[in-house]
C-alpha cells in the first residue's frame, strides 16, 4: 500500500502496485491490465497519469479485462486555448448550466451502447457514483428550455487535474457548451490547471485541444497535482 496526495490531501490507500507511466513503451497507450474499479484504485491511477477502460484481449479467458492507459501523445487543452466559433457562442445562449447536479444522469448519457461510451458499464458508474459521492468526480450538465437534460461531462479532478472523461450531446452543440462552462470555471481558480481529454479526437482539435508528449503530460501532472481543487 502507499499514500498519495493532491490539493494537499491524501488520497485513501491503494493495496494495488500500479504501472509506472514513465517505464512504459512510447509506442503503447495501454501499460497494464488487472486490479480493480475500487476507488481508490481509480484515484491512484489518475494521480500516476492512468485512468481505467476495458480492453478486449484474444488471449483473454474473458470476453475483456480491465486496462490501464497512458497514451502518448495526449490530449490536453490550455485553458488559454479555447476556440468558441460564432455559432457556439449564440448556442450558449440557449442552455442553462450547472455543475454536480445529475452526475449519474450524465453517465448514463454517455453510455452509448455500440458506439464510443460502451465502455462506460454499470461498474464504472458505479465508482465514478461514488467518487462524486466522495467530492473526487464531478459533472456539468447542460439544459434545454424546456428544462431537459440536452448534454454534459464528466470527469476526475486531484489537485489541479482535470481529467475529462467522457460528454454527451442529445441537442446540437450542448457538449461543446459542457465543455466551454468547464474551462470558464477552472480559469477562474488560480494556480496550474491540467484539463487533460485523454486522445485528441478532430472534435476537440477543433476547440484547441493539442498533443503533448507523454512525459511532458507527466510532469505537468505533477505540478497540478500540487494546486488546490477548484470544484
Amino acid at each position: 500500500m502507499r499514500q498519495v496526495e493532491a490539493g494537499g490531501f491524501a488520497l485513501p490507500l491503494c493495496r494495488w502496485q500500479l504501472p509506472d507511466p514513465f517505464d512504459a513503451d512510447p509506442d503503447e497507450d495501454l501499460v497494464g491490465i488487472g486490479a480493480d474499479l475500487d476507488p481508490a484504485t481509480v484515484l491512484h491511477a489518475y494521480a500516476s497519469g492512468l485512468f481505467p477502460m476495458h480492453v478486449n484481449l484474444a488471449d483473454a479467458h474473458e470476453s475483456s479485462v480491465l486496462g490501464w492507459w497512458s497514451p502518448n501523445p495526449r490530449g490536453v487543452l490550455p485553458l488559454t486555448g479555447l476556440r468558441v466559433s460564432k455559432s457556439l457562442s449564440h448556442s450558449m445562449r440557449k442552455f442553462e448550466v450547472t455543475f454536480d447536479r445529475a452526475f449519474i444522469e450524465v453517465m448514463n448519457g454517455c453510455q452509448r451502447p455500440g458506439e464510443e461510451g460502451e465502455w462506460i458499464t454499470q461498474e464504472f458508474i458505479n465508482t465514478y457514483g461514488q467518487l462524486n459521492s466522495m467530492g473526487f468526480a464531478h459533472s456539468v450538465e447542460v439544459w434545454n428550455d424546456k428544462g431537459e437534460l440536452a448534454g454534459g461531462l464528466y470527469g476526475i479532478e486531484l489537485g489541479g487535474l482535470f481529467a475529462g472523461e467522457s460528454m454527451f450531446h442529445r441537442d446540437s452543440d450542448a457538449s461543446k457548451v459542457a465543455l466551454v462552462a468547464l474551462v470558464e470555471k477552472l480559469s477562474r481558480c488560480p494556480g496550474p490547471r491540467l484539463l487533460d481529454v485523454q486522445w485528441k479526437t478532430d472534435h476537440l482539435a477543433s476547440m484547441g485541444v493539442i498533443d503533448i508528449p507523454r512525459d511532458q503530460y507527466l510532469e505537468a501532472l505533477g505540478v497540478a497535482l500540487a494546486n488546490q481543487a477548484c470544484f
